[in-house]
């Protein structure tokens, strides 16, 4: 392949929006009421959108006849490069939510520094992209805030999702080879400088919710490196299954 590390740079991006895109996909019409149902599938709709925009330039990189359908569908798990926190389970609506404002708030931080990219592609994905995502994290955090700082029920099983959640988020700021390489070139974003910052919104949404910041400073890794947990692999038995099974299926 001729450029190697834009291709896995590109899935390193896209593989986090597919498969938190998926997660939600599974809530759809178990929602805790219509108006929520529907929000997190027009989210889950908007991920899916950004993943065919990044996948298809995937193809063009990779030169080799592959897909956007191939490089979604017809990977191993090793293959992809998602963080771990996308991939953790819907245990319940507050870990829902959870995942998805500690992903929102990198997720739009990330877009903007991407907007600067010297490749037009992923400049142009990103400014089209960004729009959506300031939507999301409006979402999730207003709904951390309303769990936090509602009943008391709803304040623990948000509390108790963050202290769970939380190991996995400072994995969003590991650079793998590509990801450095990208970055020398001017291509990709040093995630690195994004993490205090990242940290800082947390915690002041965090207060407003009247929630506790998780004290934990052990932190789990791996999914950058194709290194997943075994919910991956019942995710991906769901997502890939009609495509192994009907072969040459598109989107």
């Amino acid at each position: 392949m001729k450029n190697e590390n834009l291709y896995k740079y590109i899935l390193g991006i896209a593989d986090n929006s597919l498969i938190l895109g998926q997660r939600l996909g599974e809530l759809c019409g178990h929602g805790p009421n219509l108006e929520t149902d529907i929000a997190c599938t027009n989210i889950s709709l908007d991920l899916f959108g950004q993943v065919r925009s990044y996948f298809q330039y995937a193809g063009k990189v990779a030169g080799d006849n592959r897909t956007e359908d191939d490089i979604a569908m017809l990977r191993k798990e090793r293959e992809y490069k998602n963080v771990l926190l996308v991939e953790q389970p819907n245990t319940n609506f507050a870990y829902t939510i959870g995942r998805q404002f500690l992903f929102d708030v990198y997720h739009l931080a990330f877009l903007t520094e991407l907007q600067k990219s010297s490749d037009l592609t992923l400049s142009a994905i990103a400014k089209k992209c960004i729009k959506e995502v300031r939507y999301h994290e409006r979402f999730s955090s207003d709904w951390v805030k309303r769990l936090g700082d509602g009943t008391p029920e709803s304040k623990q099983k948000m509390q108790e999702a963050m202290d769970t959640l939380w190991t996995y988020t400072d994995e969003l700021f590991h650079q793998t080879q590509a990801d450095k390489v990208m970055v020398s070139d001017g291509v990709g974003v040093d995630v690195t400088k994004l993490k205090d910052q990242y940290y800082k919104a947390v915690t002041e949404l965090l207060e407003d919710a009247k929630l506790k910041t998780p004290e934990s400073k052990y932190f789990q890794k791996g999914g950058k490196d194709g290194i997943h947990t075994e919910h991956l692999g019942y995710l991906l038995s769901d997502l890939q299954f009609m495509q192994r099974t009907y072969p040459n299926m598109e989107w």
